[in-house]
């Protein structure tokens, strides 16, 4: 019961921090004020001629970078640009390295493994020779060293 008491004062707690920050907010914003009347300003409309609607500007033009000056040069250098780092890079680029020959020699390791174990079973000896390492190199501990270790062999 405790618990639940606890928990609903921790609740108005917040709310009323929560409407005292709200409180604080709204009086440090200013209000924006516009005009009631939508068309107060008047503009004056510019001469239309048929060179006009033949040749129209391009209004509202952002150009990607590549040129600043003709959009139609714009474009075509990020076409471009874009064909080349897409296609040819990243496509064929891509598939180049895909192809290129085994540096590392992997595949060939790989072969003479196998062209050696043919060798060995052909020739009716031990696959992996069971003195691989020189059995006077291994350095065993003795049974006392071990004590009761269990080996599982």
């Amino acid at each position: 019961m405790s618990a639940l008491f606890r928990l609903t004062s921790r609740a108005v707690a917040l709310q009323r921090s929560a409407a005292l920050n709200q409180a604080t907010t709204l009086r440090l914003c200013r209000s924006i004020k516009t005009s009631p009347k939508k068309d107060e300003t008047v503009a004056a409309p510019a001469s239309v001629t048929t060179e006009d609607f033949a040749n129209p500007s391009p209004k509202n033009w952002m150009s990607y970078g590549f040129d600043t000056k003709t959009e139609a040069e714009d474009r075509k250098a990020t076409k471009s640009t874009f064909f080349f780092a897409v296609t040819l890079c990243l496509v064929w680029g891509t598939f180049y390295w895909a192809y290129l020959p085994d540096t590392q020699m992997r595949d060939w390791a790989q072969r003479e493994g196998f062209l050696e174990l043919r060798r060995r079973e052909e020739a009716g000896g031990d696959l992996i020779s069971p003195n691989y390492v020189d059995p006077a190199k291994i350095v065993l501990p003795s049974d006392e060293d071990l004590g009761e270790t269990e080996i599982i062999i």
